[in-house]
């Protein structure tokens, strides 16, 4: 573990030489293959430290960062081109990879705190130092309040836990239950719910998408989404008592905000507005698999959160994709994009089926395993989930429509066959995305 930080930490420096660019990302992917060999088989705590060590949650999630940061600095070869302060935007990189990697192989309750809150830094100044509108400055405030307002009585609650059971370790704390403690449930979970985030404390991820250059988006939808879900899992072993007693409000809140998220999805003219609502109701259904802390709600929402993670960082790549030729979001300005960029067509409607969880996308196997396990813990939560799926394809297939059909805009009058680097890119994105399910087992071994 410690090998592979300082890996990283290393290539801190190499941020600032001036044609170290390729050089970063290619030694991420690299890294990211020797991390995934090595440690490739994982059913306990493993490569135990002081504070650092690894399960199966860990591996994935880390595998998941890796990746998407390799692709964030692929996606953004503007900011190379025009040398748009190329080597703080390499450092902000590898310094939010660190911290991600630090966040999920953490094993004390308190550094993971530290961690989970530095992550928020680096994304903080990505859209501030490189988003598109002045409005970026409002989407970051918002980012950072609901950020750390949530995340306050977290630390107070660890303070807590560490003087009543003397311990802040995840494997000593897995053995334990903490009883009658309703306030305490509250604060431990606020911050996740936030980072994840439920509805009703949503507002801030559309404001933060929409603002964010191409790679903060990235790495808003592909990984800080799933440091909530991450930190609920962490967190239930202790919350057990109360989580039996209360979680049927979070799952009610979750179900239904999905359901009408989707229905907003439905009227949204901007590209990254629509992807970014779309994720605020996949993990709805994520955050409800948890909270049943049944078996196939755990294996469902881990599943989905790596499907989730591929398929929108593909989508808002996509959406960059046409901002860069077309200079606008709007799906009123991006109509026909089949005539005017044939062969991103295909990417489109292979991205968008992943999105509405179309075979045999990974995300397919997450939702079958969310819907047994919210189907089983309720049978009147059908509802709500029959809304959800279809209106998830409806949104998907309006997206899809929406910008491949209709009559060109007539600003719009070259074409554009896009380039080796963008087909790399989402084939990258999607790939993983459909060769995964064929070891769908593999998500189980953890358990």
């Amino acid at each position: 573990m410690l090998s592979l930080v300082f890996s990283i930490m290393f290539m801190i420096f190499m941020s600032f030489l001036n044609r170290s660019y390729w050089m970063v990302q290619n030694l991420i992917f690299l890294f990211m293959f020797i991390f995934m060999i090595k440690y490739s088989s994982l059913n306990y705590f493993t490569q135990i430290s002081y504070f650092y060590g690894m399960d199966m949650i860990s591996y994935g999630l880390i595998l998941l960062s890796f990746w998407i940061c390799g692709l964030m600095l692929m996606a953004s070869e503007k900011i190379y081109l025009f040398n748009n302060y190329k080597n703080l935007f390499v450092f902000m990189i590898i310094f939010l990879l660190l911290m991600l990697i630090l966040t999920f192989s953490s094993m004390s309750m308190f550094m993971f705190y530290l961690f989970f809150e530095a992550s928020l830094i680096p994304t903080l100044f990505l859209i501030l130092g490189w988003g598109y509108q002045p409005e970026r400055l409002q989407a970051g405030i918002y980012l950072l309040f609901y950020t750390l307002l949530a995340s306050l009585p977290l630390l107070i609650s660890i303070f807590y836990i560490l003087v009543e059971k003397k311990s802040l370790s995840f494997i000593y704390l897995s053995l334990e239950v903490m009883s009658g403690m309703n306030l305490l449930y509250l604060s431990l979970i606020m911050a996740f719910l936030v980072k994840m985030p439920m509805f009703l404390v949503h507002l801030w991820l559309p404001k933060a998408h929409v603002e964010a250059p191409v790679s903060g988006s990235m790495i808003l939808a592909g990984v800080l989404l799933k440091l909530g879900g991450y930190g609920l899992l962490r967190m239930f072993n202790l919350l057990q008592e109360a989580g039996i007693k209360y979680n049927y409000w979070f799952i009610s809140i979750s179900l239904l905000g999905g359901a009408l998220v989707s229905l907003i999805c439905l009227r949204q003219t901007d590209l990254k507005a629509l992807i970014a609502y779309s994720s605020v109701a996949h993990m709805g259904i994520v955050l409800s698999g948890l909270m049943t802390m049944t078996y196939w709600g755990i294996l469902g929402s881990y599943t989905l959160m790596i499907a989730h993670g591929l398929c929108s960082s593909g989508l808002f790549c996509l959406a960059n994709i046409s901002y860069e030729r077309m200079g606008s979001r709007s799906l009123l300005i991006n109509k026909g994009l089949l005539n005017f960029m044939p062969t991103l067509s295909m990417w489109w409607f292979l991205l968008c089926a992943g999105n509405m969880a179309a075979p045999p996308t990974l995300n397919l196997l997450g939702e079958i395993c969310l819907l047994n396990s919210i189907v089983s813990w309720s049978w009147i939560s059908m509802i709500m989930l029959a809304m959800i799926s279809f209106f998830s394809a409806a949104y998907s297939l309006y997206l899809f429509s929406f910008s491949q059909h209709g009559k060109v805009y007539s600003g719009s009058s070259f074409f554009s066959i896009g380039n080796t680097r963008e087909f790399l890119l989402l084939m990258l994105h999607w790939l993983p995305l459909n060769i995964l399910i064929l070891k769908g087992s593999f998500c189980a071994l953890w358990i």
